[in-house]
């Protein structure tokens, strides 16, 4: 499969960056700021117009942030959701373009990624203050409302319709990638030639560190709390993103702690539970995070071995997979390219 990102192999991964601050050397511009529900840290490169433009990034994410939230009252994804069942909603061109990507992942993935999931995700509650486990009896009531076939486009009008009422469009699988992507388009645009993103998970770099090495990223620990160790493997890349999804992110504390199950929040669209097909936790490599991000969770949902199937026919993108057992698969374009970063972890052949 062709590859348009370099892979190499590193030793250590030191990104830096403290909360809420900005700091500048020479030539470089660091920026620490909350949105999309998570601290982002950008690095940039170059004179006064990068960090321009990196301003001018991160105003665009928190524009998009407004747009794409499911919790903002005017955003045009809680327009689209009121207005389920009654008429279409005309939304911005950046809400148009993310939900048909995410619809066109719908149909590759035969419903695995369905951005009509809101009434599951309302339902469970995972991120509120009330979570709960619902009964079955309500997940099943809920479950007919999932269905992404059931979303109308109108491309010339740029309107967006659920056909029954009660349903809703949730976007967390995929805007927070396309934003990275919007991120890297303005710098790109403004001249930056190195940087260093990362939007709570969502990791893009235009180029590579300005000193020649790639950029040396560390995947996540999905079990850090027991391990201690932040990260159980280091890649390194240049003009790509990584992007991780997992079981670890969010989940019902409570109920972990006393029965040691995990109820996260990543749903399967045909169940309404959290998925569970044995994976704790699924990275995407590729030059585009919008594409990586619905496909992280993709391969959550379906698992590695369905998972890598699909991921295996497409360009440009390789995956990294960790199981219940923690061991770790990726895909033959990734092989003998992770460097272990802890022994709690087996990378297979």
């Amino acid at each position: 499969m062709r590859r348009i990102f370099t892979l190499f192999s590193i030793l250590i991964l030191i990104l830096s960056f403290m909360t809420g601050c900005i700091s500048d050397t020479e030539g470089q511009h660091d920026k620490s700021f909350f949105a999309m529900d998570t601290v982002m840290n950008f690095r940039v490169f170059g004179d006064r117009s990068a960090k321009k433009a990196m301003n001018k990034a991160v105003d665009k994410i928190k524009e998009i942030e407004k747009h794409m939230s499911s919790t903002y009252k005017d955003s045009d994804i809680v327009k689209i959701n009121k207005a389920a069942g009654i008429e279409p909603v005309k939304v911005h061109d950046d809400t148009f373009y993310v939900i048909k990507k995410a619809l066109e992942y719908g149909q590759l993935s035969d419903g695995a990624l369905d951005i009509t999931i809101r009434p599951i995700v309302e339902l469970w509650g995972i991120t509120s203050d009330n979570p709960k486990v619902p009964s079955k009896e309500e997940i099943d009531e809920r479950l007919p409302l999932v269905d992404y076939r059931k979303v109308v486009l109108d491309q010339d009008n740029k309107t967006v319709f659920l056909e029954e009422k009660g349903m809703g469009i949730d976007l967390g699988a995929i805007a927070k990638g396309y934003a990275a992507d919007e991120a890297v388009r303005i710098l790109r645009e403004a001249g930056v030639e190195n940087a260093l993103l990362n939007l709570g998970g969502n990791v893009i770099t235009i180029g590579g560190n300005p000193d020649g090495r790639p950029w040396r990223i560390g995947i996540q620990d999905p079990r850090s709390q027991e391990t201690g160790q932040p990260h159980f493997a280091i890649v390194g890349v240049a003009n790509a993103t990584v992007v991780s999804s997992g079981d670890y992110e969010r989940y019902i504390q409570e109920i972990y702690e006393k029965t040691g199950e995990r109820y996260h929040h990543i749903f399967d669209p045909k169940t309404g539970y959290p998925a569970d097909k044995g994976l704790m936790a699924s990275t995407i490599i590729s030059s585009s995070s919008i594409d990586a991000d619905a496909l992280s969770t993709i391969l959550f949902i379906m698992g590695y071995e369905e998972g890598f199937k699909l991921i295996e026919k497409l360009d440009n993108v390789e995956a990294i997979a960790v199981t219940l057992d923690k061991e770790v698969y990726t895909t033959e374009g990734l092989k003998g390219s992770l460097i272990q970063s802890n022994d709690h972890y087996r990378i297979m052949d």
